[in-house]
């Protein structure tokens, strides 16, 4: 069995059904075990990747800032209180489509806009595990956000792991 159709089982045939079944809780530990996996078959699919698309969710920007980044992220003032200038110094030292979104409707809008080959995105467990089954068959490797000041306020991505993942995603 490829790893592509292994990725589909996965994210349309188990994925739906560890949901229901942990309907009373647990969720995000098996949200965010689904998208280990998933990222696990994506990078053994070592997929062929011309357009990459670079997703974030508007919880990265900080909440006192004045300017929504929804419409155009390239509008932010890069004054550093969030990591969303560091984001778009990586997407254009690396040519890449980057957006964000303020939910899935947005996000789905986003990924059929752009038609990517690819994605890295950036979100919680829920929004994540979601995306990327929403997007199957699209290659999609998922970073889970940090949430020190609870979900959806000031959320943080280890920029490491973003650079990692779009310079795997990068080769050829």
């Amino acid at each position: 069995m490829s790893y592509r159709l292994l990725r589909g089982f996965l994210l349309k045939i188990v994925f739906p059904i560890l949901m229901l079944a942990c309907a009373f809780g647990g969720k995000e530990r098996l949200q965010a075990v689904v998208i280990d996996l998933n990222n696990r078959l994506v990078r053994k699919e070592r997929p062929g990747i011309k357009r990459l698309l670079l997703l974030l969710p508007h919880c990265l920007q900080i909440d006192e800032c004045k300017i929504r980044l929804t419409h155009n992220i390239h509008n932010c003032e890069g004054c550093g209180r969030c990591g969303i200038k560091d984001l778009i110094s990586i997407a254009d030292e690396n040519r890449l489509d980057l957006f964000v979104a303020t939910g899935g409707n947005l996000a789905r809008r986003i990924v059929g806009d752009v038609r990517p080959d690819a994605i890295v995105a950036v979100a919680c467990e829920r929004d994540l595990s979601s995306g990327i089954a929403d997007t199957y068959p699209l290659p999609v490797l998922g970073i889970c956000n940090e949430r020190p000041s609870g979900p959806c306020l000031n959320t943080k991505v280890d920029l490491g792991k973003v650079k990692e993942a779009i310079s795997f995603l990068g080769r050829r």
